[in-house]
């Protein structure tokens, strides 16, 4: 990868729906240029498709907690992972090690709404319990402040 890729991703982690044509006048390349570049990158697994996103507060969902679970034992990981996955409402869920043994971010649409979500995770078989820390604000959801670093390291 050389500064022009570097260029490519910067311009991609801020608008992935930026044309490549605009790319390409803003790099003084042509757009065939950037559209083989962003290929490549994609066949080497460096860009992962392209992503949107939505301000779930214009559509009710303002309310964001993060859900430590912990389970009656580490082999019912893969279960309890396949049972979030059926709550449209827990929207990452990471196995983690450490004090809990999966660690989930739910959006719901107030608190009444939050405990409804937190009692489905505390019904899922395997479950022995949650603990619920309330977001207050997302302060910090910078991709290109690491992506940064990295291409300083290349």
């Amino acid at each position: 990868m050389d500064e022009i890729d570097h260029q490519i991703l910067d311009t991609l982690i801020e608008n992935a729906r930026t044309p490549f044509t605009d790319i390409a006048k803003k790099l003084n390349v042509s757009a065939g240029t950037i559209h083989v570049r962003v290929k490549k990158m994609e066949e080497e697994g460096v860009i992962k498709g392209a992503t949107l996103t939505v301000n779930y507060e214009k559509m009710g969902y303002s309310f964001i907690a993060h859900i430590g679970v912990y389970l009656d034992k580490t082999s019912m990981t893969k279960k309890v992972i396949a049972s979030l996955e059926n709550i449209p409402f827990v929207t990452i869920a990471y196995i983690t090690a450490g004090k809990y043994n999966i660690f989930c971010k739910i959006r719901a649409k107030d608190t009444t709404h939050a405990k409804e979500i937190i009692f489905m995770i505390d019904e899922i078989e395997g479950v022995y319990r949650t603990e619920t820390m309330i977001s207050l604000e997302e302060s910090i959801n910078d991709k290109k402040r690491l992506m940064h670093m990295i291409f300083a390291e290349l």
